[in-house]
């Protein structure tokens, strides 16, 4: 499991103990790893993070980036540690519920995507009207530039097959917000089965999105990958 967490010291520690009672409920899942990856935290973050004790079947590994690179940096980090057969990517405020991972893995996929879009009555907290207008409109571009099909994208919550990940991990170019849609981007022109599935999600507050700021370089994001990936061909 890959947590990427920018100035976190008043959520993470409440969601390791959370994540770590989930995984012992569910002794099929055993043994499993936790990979925070500190993205320059200017807080205790890390140090919280570093003092929470690992056990036989859960362990908690902490990198840090030493610098805010961004969340794509910190998720392409934590996949390229990853060593388990599936990976599952999930924020630090767990937005959506660990449980929902049950829904992941039973979507028979080598990507399972996270989605708020599907079934909307599943959103418990909604995002103020303007943020939530400018997201749809973000997933219209995507479209347009014929970088995505999927209904939600930004969802932080993905399960990959482990070795897909790690070789994506290898891929992965951008550093900011837009790190969602080049992953799935690349993941299906390496013919991968990705699969959104709706999930409980609910908006929280304290989020680390700034919707005009990331906003605008979401989509120059999005304009540079599908340049880098027609380059490609």
């Amino acid at each position: 499991m890959v947590i990427p967490a920018f100035n976190e010291e008043r959520r993470l520690p409440g969601t390791l103990v959370r994540l770590a009672e989930y995984l012992h409920s569910r002794p099929e899942v055993l043994p499993a790893e936790v990979i925070v990856v500190d993205d320059g935290s200017t807080d205790r973050t890390a140090a919280l993070a570093g003092e929470l004790p690992s056990s036989p079947q859960l362990t908690l590994r902490l990198e840090s980036l030493g610098a805010n690179r961004g969340k794509g940096a910190a998720v392409r980090r934590g996949l390229s540690l990853s060593r388990g057969k599936w990976v599952l990517i999930s924020d630090a405020d767990l937005a959506s519920p660990i449980e929902e991972l049950e829904k992941l893995q039973v979507a028979g996929a080598d990507v399972a995507v996270g989605s708020r879009a599907l079934r909307r009555e599943l959103i418990a907290r909604r995002q103020p009207l303007a943020r939530d207008a400018l997201g749809r409109c973000f997933n219209v571009l995507l479209r347009v530039l014929g970088l995505s099909t999927f209904r939600d994208t930004q969802c932080g919550f993905k399960l990959l097959r482990g070795d897909l990940a790690r070789a994506l991990a290898e891929e992965l170019t951008l550093d900011g917000f837009a790190f969602d849609v080049e992953l799935l981007a690349r993941a299906t022109r390496r013919g991968a089965k990705v699969v959104e599935v709706p999930v409980r999600w609910y908006h929280v507050e304290e989020s680390r999105v700034r919707p005009l700021r990331h906003g605008l370089a979401m989509v120059r994001d999005a304009f540079v990958l599908r340049w880098r990936l027609w380059r490609r061909g």
